[in-house]
């Protein structure tokens, strides 16, 4: 039975709303689960930025940059985005990134060479320089109680899709949501024209 659960997890994978989405937090948003399981499923909205906080901001109010420092960091960091990754916990920040760095303990490896790290040390190896190659910081996460995932999944609220790491990682959020549908073929004026039979 257990083996049955396992190829069950949708761990790794996008999950894309569908336009029927009633929940105006999640409209048309891209999920990446970073855990599913009987226990329930917890992911990082992928596509919606944070326009009120730079990373640059964040790393002077997390004192890990004085206003000194930001000003000399890599133009790779001062690009990136802060996600709202959630609703849920908004003040806790996650970073998603590519397996190249890894923090015992601290790293978790989630699939295909993406990895959650949530601790203050990986973003002073970013504002270092030192940090992933890759890397998508988000404030706040999704998370759904044991069976609540799958309701919704079989309520056509979401479509999932194995993530793919160019969208994840892309600095560039306005084209994710059509992105992510492109990866299962889907055209999105068909889901308007045709809800419920995708």
């Amino acid at each position: 039975m257990a083996g049955t659960e396992a190829a069950e997890s949708l761990e790794g994978q996008f999950l894309i709303a569908m336009p029927s989405m009633t929940d105006s937090r999640f409209e048309h948003s891209v999920i990446y689960l970073c855990s599913h399981s009987e226990q329930g499923a917890m992911g990082l909205v992928v596509n919606q930025v944070a326009r009120h906080l730079s990373l640059e901001e964040l790393l002077i109010q997390l004192d890990i940059v004085n206003d000194e420092g930001a000003i000399r960091l890599p133009s790779k960091v001062r690009d990136m985005n802060v996600h709202k990754g959630g609703p849920v916990e908004m003040e806790r920040g996650f970073v998603l990134h590519s397996d190249d760095f890894m923090l015992n303990q601290s790293t978790l490896p989630i699939d295909n060479g993406i990895c959650l790290t949530a601790t203050l040390e990986i973003l002073r190896a970013i504002a270092q320089g030192d940090g992933p190659d890759q890397a998508m910081l988000a404030l706040g996460y999704a998370g759904w109680a044991p069976g609540q995932l799958e309701n919704e999944i079989q309520a056509n609220g979401w479509l999932t899709v194995p993530a793919d790491m160019d969208i994840l990682f892309d600095q560039k959020t306005e084209k994710k949501w059509h992105r992510a549908l492109g990866l299962l073929g889907i055209d999105p004026a068909m889901l308007f024209s045709d809800a419920g039979h995708a």
